[in-house]
């Protein structure tokens, strides 16, 4: 009988195949961290501290970027030459600990005098709990909220932005009235799976059930977010487009092609930079609504991770500690705009003074993480496809609900099979 490990460990095999590798030695005093993304471009900058701190540490750092860094882990695993420290993508948490390739953490932090797990916002936090455990330390969060023109939201006769489903769709008509055929309310990049998923998030039912191994898309709260999300489309709201064939959000937002668009926080530094001078002020942020009130978004993100294989874990666990201090956090908010995942770090003056942060630091009480399954990528993926139907009108929004279903379905059938295997070990 094949095991889980050795199943899973083929895959990750195979996906590495095309890239190779070597292994590499170990030391207990040398800690081997892959910064993923453009953060790594500050890594060195921000450890400058703790190597003056703890100069008996030594500290590789690697960059990578998000588009080959999944990648980049598998080979490692395969390979066994993952590094000690990692900053994971919180959807990616779930995948890496279904290959026993992640380092629990509850007791280290549990004992730390620089981490306390209370400070952190809670959603965020338990997007690192699979099963239980705790398996990453927020690094920085990631949430969507609503961006809108408010000058077109008072000239189309609103004073504030909505808070519910039904306050949206009066605002998004009366846009539509006001900026007639050619521009829309909202733009919903077709090509984007995001602005579906935090809605759907918001509904009380499960996207998956039975602990992970079946869709629930064909729940009637899902039903009724697909429908809200396709009709903003079928009253011609939001056009029929994706992000590629809009030549520039920053610059179509600000010549009012749309008023309403769902994103991060990384669009703050974009729209400050990019919007016309004369409409500085005709722009802000707010929290996402919901089907019957303020709404929850999704709990997004990046997490430090202690890889099990480290033959240098006291020593990552002390740079975790370094890196997870609030200010620490703050100087790494100041360099890269990444917002920082524990409360006391927000209280900084630089974050409680921004007005566009202000509507992020409300969503983060209201965040709630997509199902922890590794294949939860595809089954979004799929659910913007079923959504692209619906809107092109090529199915209906049950038909689309029921396909969803099968899809997901087939897709967490090896899942399905290796919970089996090990309720039978």
């Amino acid at each position: 009988m094949v095991s889980r490990r050795q199943t899973v460990l083929g895959l990750a095999a195979l996906a590495a195949a095309p890239l190779g590798c070597t292994r590499r030695s170990h030391s207990a005093n040398v800690v081997r961290f892959w910064a993923v993304g453009r953060e790594g471009e500050y890594a060195v900058d921000l450890l400058q501290d703790f190597l003056r701190e703890r100069p008996d540490i030594q500290v590789d750092v690697q960059k990578l970027p998000w588009t080959a860094a999944h990648e980049k882990l598998l080979t490692a695993y395969a390979g066994e030459t993952l590094p000690d420290l990692c900053s994971l993508g919180n959807t990616w948490i779930p995948e890496f600990t279904a290959l026993s390739a992640l380092t629990p953490l509850d007791q280290l932090a549990s004992a730390s005098r620089d981490i306390a797990l209370a400070d952190y916002f809670p959603g965020i936090l338990d997007s690192n709990r699979v099963e239980g455990p705790l398996f990453g330390i927020p690094w920085y969060v990631d949430t969507n909220v609503l961006y809108y023109r408010r000058d077109l939201l008072q000239r189309a006769g609103f004073a504030a932005p909505p808070t519910t489903w039904d306050e949206w769709l009066q605002m998004l008509g009366a846009i539509k009235e006001l900026v007639g055929a050619d521009r829309y309310s909202i733009l919903l990049p077709l090509n984007e799976f995001w602005p579906l998923v935090t809605l759907a998030l918001q509904q009380p039912a499960d996207l998956l059930r039975d602990n992970g191994r079946y869709g629930n898309f064909r729940s009637p709260e899902f039903r009724r977010t697909l429908d809200f999300y396709v009709s903003i489309f079928r009253r011609g709201w939001a056009p029929k487009m994706t992000n590629t064939q809009v030549s520039n959000v920053w610059d179509e937002f600000g010549r009012g092609m749309f008023s309403f668009y769902i994103s991060g926080p990384w669009n703050i530094a974009e729209f400050k930079k990019r919007m016309p001078a004369d409409l500085r002020d005709a722009w802000m942020t707010a929290p996402m609504p919901g089907p019957n009130g303020p709404g929850v978004s999704s709990a997004g993100g990046a997490s430090l991770v202690i890889f099990s294989a480290s033959q240098a874990k006291p020593a990552t666990w002390a740079l975790m500690e370094y890196l997870s201090r609030s200010p620490v956090q703050q100087r790494f908010y100041e360099l890269t705009g990444n917002m920082p995942p524990r409360r006391s770090t927000w209280q900084s003056s630089t974050l409680a003074s921004s007005p566009y942060a202000k509507a992020f630091h409300a969503q983060l009480d209201r965040v709630r993480s997509p199902p922890k399954v590794p294949e939860w990528e595809r089954i979004a993926q799929e659910m913007r496809l079923a959504a692209e139907r619906a809107i092109q009108g090529v199915a209906t929004v049950d038909e689309a609900c029921v396909a969803l279903d099968r899809k997901t379905d087939e897709i967490l059938e090896k899942r399905r099979w290796m919970m089996d295997q090990d309720r039978h070990t």
